[in-house]
């Protein structure tokens, strides 16, 4: 659902910041559109995408959940691919552009995109 609004979707992505540095979590680049919402994340060894995930979910839907004005509610499902080090600028570069990127590509089309990229 398109509900990030350019006014709230700043105000998710400090709040997911925040969650970050709260519970250890390195969070190299956030960016997306109104739909959804990238994460570039480096792991610890002590650390696994589906928690961290939960995490940010849980604790960003507890800090909005009481305003009917700024209400998120996130898909059940997330996708995760992992990078190389020499791999970091090409995917911080796609995050930063989204709005760009999706002018030309549904969320959809850009999952099938990774997806095929990753020969999955």
């Amino acid at each position: 659902m398109p509900i990030l609004t350019p006014q709230l979707k700043n105000e998710v992505y400090s709040v997911i910041n925040n969650i970050a540095n709260d519970h250890e979590i390195y969070l190299d680049c956030i960016n997306g559109v109104e739909d959804h919402v990238h994460l570039l994340i480096r792991l610890r060894t002590d650390q696994s995408v589906a928690d961290i995930v939960k995490t940010i979910k849980a604790k960003s839907w507890e800090y909005f959940k009481d305003d009917a004005e700024k209400y998120i509610t996130w898909q059940d499902g997330f996708a995760s691919f992992s990078i190389s080090p020499t791999h970091l600028p090409r995917v911080r570069s796609y995050i930063y552009n989204q709005e760009n990127h999706h002018r030309e590509k549904t969320f959809g089309d850009e999952l099938k995109e990774i997806k095929q990229s990753a020969k999955i």
